[in-house]
């Protein structure tokens, strides 16, 4: 059976000795809330709640599934009573204004929560993790008759929220949406259409369950430009503000899935449901957008969730399996094998989790900081401060979520080889993380996606390269601090020639575009993963720039701890930042050859 221990040793290493949090919440207006007491305190609860509540439920839930009858959605057991101890221990309203009961806490304590109850049980934690970016979208967008009805509930807990995009007929490319909103005369809409893929549609968690719904005015514009947006609740909500009338919006099915099977995936059909506009008509798209960076977020942390759980369940069982002996001779003489962690291939897979898992919390809790600063914007109404914050934000979400989730998948494909046959057994719980990290690299965008929002979108048409310079050059302003050390120096200087090589390599795909569109395409995805192995890179070489002054300095760990955190930075830059050179050669070859066969040469079957 798969286990849950929340990494705190590792989390409170990055939030007190790597980012400063509390520093960097002296600069916040509710920063003062978060004291280290309360934060140590709030970590050790939700620790508690994600290791012995909700990590229990992951694989008999992922067993088990959802049951849809009739338009009802019933969740696996045990889900509903974990949802009833979340919402009463107030965890839902972490980082939102007290007016509308939360703890007014920073969004990053939100993301760290996030993470460990996404740990313990992926699929559990997206019927709360839904309802963060429908808070947000009501938070910056909601008029304030729509926040004092909607938001108590939300931050409660006891209302949950949707993000209804996708239609039949388009995913990513939202000018095809065809749902329909019809004014009416007391100023509401009737909202018509279909939505499929949407998580926590449907189920048995709440009271209510508020849907963000995208759809058409009459005689709007073609395209994107003609998208408004529109609260759609699951019941009207009554003179006391609580759910009422059912409203015309119904489950037609869930969907049968590859993995995340405990998590609703549902098919929403409107049939003149009551709505209500969310900001400006023909203005939806940008809000939400507000709801999809979060979900993004989200989603990269995913990935950090099955790399850090894989890891996790396959350590301990690399220490128990006895297999062989070791090509340097026994290790385990009084047993009959030696045990497989002591083979260099099972500690190559072992490490690969380790440095994904640490590395890839480092980026987030890092970002985590700039959600702090745009949340605050959103809080105080204050668009000049958001905007900076969200453009800042805006450079790392495509290589969070699109770098870190393919990074998901391969950890949790080393778990599987580490457990060897087991690893394909259901009993053992690999094979579940492996599927349920699968779906990660789709949703909110696939990988493909992400790659071109940060190569064509971000890097060359909005920045024209500029947030690559800027960024490198933060780097290698923080490597000159360290040019001299002896023992980062093999960092460094590593960091150094890939930030000249990054910008060398992204005006040679602006000249490149200028000649061929489609380079932009060609190259994007190994651009992205380039980029992540870089960034990544320096989050390792700035944890072991800690590790060894707390080394020589003292520490709150004990040396081992951060022994192990240089020993690990040395692993990936030693055998995983090579993975560079190739993605570096790959994404300046000619598109020709991706382009120039004929659609009805690819294959011969007739």
């Amino acid at each position: 059976m798969l286990t849950y221990k929340a990494p705190l040793r590792d989390i409170k290493f990055l939030i007190n000795d790597v980012f400063d949090y509390q520093t960097h919440y002296k600069s916040l207006d509710n920063g003062e809330n978060a004291d280290p007491e309360t934060v140590d305190m709030i970590l050790q609860g939700m620790a508690d709640f994600a290791e012995n509540v909700i990590a229990p439920l992951y694989q008999s839930g992922g067993e088990e599934g959802c049951h849809f009858e009739d338009g009802v959605v019933t969740t696996p057991k045990g889900f509903k009573e974990a949802y009833d101890q979340f919402v009463e221990g107030g965890w839902q309203g972490i980082s939102y204004p007290e007016e509308f009961g939360g703890m007014n806490l920073p969004t990053s304590i939100n993301l760290i929560k996030s993470e460990m109850i996404g740990t313990a049980n992926w699929s559990w934690s997206m019927y709360p993790g839904l309802s963060t970016g429908c808070i947000n979208t009501l938070l910056q967008y909601g008029t304030d008759e729509q926040k004092a009805l909607y938001l108590p509930k939300l931050v409660e807990g006891s209302w949950a929220g949707t993000m209804c995009l996708t239609e039949p007929q388009c995913g990513t490319d939202l000018g095809q949406v065809k749902s329909k909103a019809i004014p009416q005369d007391d100023g509401t809409y009737k909202i018509s259409g279909t939505k499929i893929f949407i998580s926590s549609g449907e189920h048995d968690l709440t009271d209510n369950i508020v849907h963000i719904v995208l759809a058409r005015l009459p005689n709007a514009p073609e395209g994107t430009r003609g998208i408004s947006l529109f609260i759609v609740p699951k019941f009207t909500p009554n003179a006391e503000g609580e759910a009422g009338e059912r409203n015309a919006v119904v489950c037609g099915s869930i969907e049968h899935k590859m993995g995340i099977s405990a998590s609703s995936t549902c098919v929403l059909n409107f049939d003149g449901a009551v709505g209500y506009l969310i900001g400006e008509p023909h203005k939806g798209l940008k809000a939400m957008f507000t709801f999809m960076n979060t979900a993004r977020i989200g989603t990269g942390i995913q990935g950090l969730a099955h790399t850090e759980l894989s890891f996790q369940n396959a350590l301990p069982y690399a220490k128990e399996r006895r297999s062989m002996r070791t090509l340097s001779g026994t290790k385990d003489p009084e047993k009959v094998a030696d045990a497989i962690i002591h083979h260099a291939d099972v500690r190559r897979m072992l490490l690969t989790q380790k440095a994904f898992a640490e590395g890839g919390r480092s980026m987030i809790y890092h970002s985590a900081r700039y959600a702090d600063k745009m949340a605050q914007g959103i809080v105080n109404g204050d668009d000049e401060e958001f905007e900076k914050w969200d453009d800042k934000l805006g450079f790392y979400t495509p290589i969070l979520k699109g770098f870190l989730t393919e990074l998901g998948i391969e950890a949790a494909k080393h778990g599987q080889q580490v457990y060897g046959g087991h690893g394909y057994i259901k009993e053992w719980g690999m094979e579940m993380i492996a599927r349920d990290a699968r779906i990660a690299t789709m949703y909110e965008g696939t990988t493909g996606v992400q790659a071109l929002d940060l190569l064509g979108r971000k890097v060359i048409l909005q920045s024209k390269g500029k947030i690559i310079r800027d960024y490198t050059s933060s780097i290698m302003k923080w490597c000159g601090e360290y040019a001299l050390d002896k023992e980062m120096r093999k960092f460094v200087w590593a960091l150094t020639k890939l930030c000249a090589e990054w910008n060398t390599l992204t005006v040679r795909l602006m000249l490149m575009a200028r000649k061929d569109r489609e380079i932009i395409s060609a190259a994007s995805e190994d651009f992205l993963m380039y980029s992540g192995y870089v960034m990544m890179g320096y989050h390792w070489a700035r944890m072991a720039a800690v590790a060894y002054e707390k080394l020589e300095n003292g520490g709150t760990e004990a040396p081992e701890f951060y022994k192990a955190k240089i020993q690990t930075a040395e692993f990936y830059f030693d055998k995983l930042l090579p993975r560079t050179s190739g993605h570096a050669e790959a994404m300046v070859a000619p598109s020709e050859s991706m382009t120039s066969m004929e659609i009805d040469h690819f294959a011969f079957l007739d």
